[in-house]
């Protein structure tokens, strides 16, 4: 077998399982609220832990991966991250107790999965020569979403024998995947002879997202001081500033700012943090929409949203293939522009809406998403230099998970100025509907709002997009951005 199909399979294992874990745990999530005496502030913080290490993690593992190898740094990743799994696994107690522990668990297993997001790019970049490129980054696409839509009844089945197995799933694939990357992947380059290393650029990156995050965070949730917010939001904004400052002057820096006056890098990347703030919350969205007004229990929530996953399934695959003869910025643009489309279409829905037509609108909004996703990374990917790809991925990780983290911090509180925040516990907890005194038209107008603001940002990813220089510009020397 060619070692790019050898990188591809590892690769692809490696977003199947992620994949799976994050929809699966959204089923899993209302009976384990209920089998551990959790609140809701403990389950939003099961979720949000994780994106919040992994945006702070993968600018400094991208680059510890140019150091020392994509290879031990993504078998690393997968024996974290089944380490993790078996502890969320295990946990014992009720109540805060229990939160804290998964809270803590999951942590371990952010950092499992930090590895793998931010070396399985670079290592597919790598292992497909020039004009491939995007087939590979396609079919990688293809694994994660499949997984993203398998993973609802993955997650009913698993529940129905206890939560605990949505996270000891994980452990015998961790377990078979170690090895079979140990011995079958390969450092395709070679890892740079820089033997420094950032340390004060890497602290005041990840405090800085840290303050900005839970900032933001912070302002979606009722009942904390406003006074925590603006310091949060004050000292990240100082630690940026920091950030800057250091990385102009280090030898070794984390990020190398240079790599932002290359402007398909730049442009790219800007395209990306916006799709990921206009995207990233529409499964949470779709989830309170169908467990309350539409009546579903959570698994059958999670089966009504498997049309979002295959809109994006029929497009990616293609979208990667084309991208590698026709350049990202047209298929790009073009797949921001039918998101678009899809989010206004999810604005108008009620609770009357069929369901054939509900399907419809989520279909389109996916294969927005498909046609967008491989070309936009095939574009970043492809306009840095080989030593440097760690470092890209890291970057354009780091800036789609911490647009989705916005996109939840943002659009919660169109919800919540409607509708009270113990309703919508009820409904992510217990589905099912709503009870009496629940005023449905407030619910359904916050929703609207929420949606069409997402359409509003996914237009601006679109303009982003479009200024991308075609796809004859990717080809670039490293003397060109060094």
């Amino acid at each position: 077998m060619e070692y790019k199909w050898t990188a591809l399979s590892v690769t692809t294992v490696g977003a199947l399982l992620s994949s799976i874990q994050s929809s699966a745990l959204l089923i899993a999530l209302p009976s384990m609220m209920r089998d551990l005496n959790l609140n809701f502030f403990y389950a939003l913080w099961i979720i949000l832990i994780y994106m919040l290490l992994t945006v702070t993690l993968v600018p400094t593992l991208g680059k510890l991966a140019d150091i020392m190898g994509r290879k031990k740094m993504y078998n690393t990743g997968f024996a974290i991250f089944g380490v993790g799994s078996l502890l969320s696994g295990l946990v014992t107690g009720k109540g805060s107790l229990a939160g804290n522990e998964l809270i803590a668990f999951r942590s371990i297993q952010a950092l499992g999965g930090a590895f793998l997001m931010v070396n399985s790019t670079a290592i597919v970049t790598d292992a497909f020569k020039k004009g491939e490129v995007g087939l590979g980054l396609g079919v990688n696409q293809i694994a994660f979403i499949t997984g993203f839509t398998i993973g609802p009844v993955v997650g009913g089945i698993l529940t129905s024998i206890s939560w605990r197995w949505i996270f000891f799933f994980n452990i015998p694939i961790a377990a078979f995947a170690v090895p079979w990357a140990y011995f079958r992947l390969r450092d395709v380059v070679e890892p740079t002879k820089e033997q420094g290393f950032d340390y004060a650029g890497n602290a005041l990156l990840a405090g800085a997202l840290t303050a900005l995050l839970l900032g933001l965070t912070f302002v979606a949730l009722p009942g904390l001081p406003f006074s925590m917010v603006i310091g949060m939001i004050v000292a990240s904004i100082l630690m940026f500033v920091g950030f800057f400052i250091v990385e102009s002057r280090t030898r070794y820096p984390i990020i190398e700012l240079s790599l932002f006056k290359h402007r398909v890098f730049s442009l790219a990347n800007g395209a990306n943090l916006f799709m990921g703030l206009s995207t990233g919350a529409v499964t949470f969205l779709l989830i309170f929409f169908l467990q309350g007004p539409y009546g579903q229990s959570p698994f059958s929530a999670g089966i009504m949203m498997i049309p979002y996953g295959l809109g994006f399934l029929a497009l990616g695959p293609i979208s990667g293939c084309l991208s590698d003869k026709y350049g990202a910025r047209i298929l790009s643009t073009l797949g921001m522009l039918i998101s678009a489309i899809g989010l206004f279409l999810l604005s108008t829905i009620t609770y009357k809406v069929p369901y054939w037509k509900l399907a419809i609108y989520m279909t389109v909004m996916g294969a927005g998403s498909g046609l967008f996703s491989s070309p936009n990374t095939n574009a970043i990917m492809s306009s840095v230099p080989v030593n440097r790809r760690g470092m890209a991925s890291g970057i354009r990780t780091m800036l789609r998970n911490t647009g989705s983290m916005l996109s939840l911090a943002v659009t919660f509180p169109f919800l919540l100025s409607r509708t009270p925040l113990n309703q919508l516990m009820d409904i992510m907890i217990y589905g099912g509907g709503v009870g009496q005194g629940f005023n449905m038209a407030a619910f359904e107008y916050g929703l609207s709002l929420a949606f069409l603001f997402s359409m509003g940002v996914a237009l601006v990813a679109m303009v982003f997009s479009a200024l991308t220089p075609h796809g004859r510009q990717l080809e670039v020397n490293p003397s060109d951005i060094a």
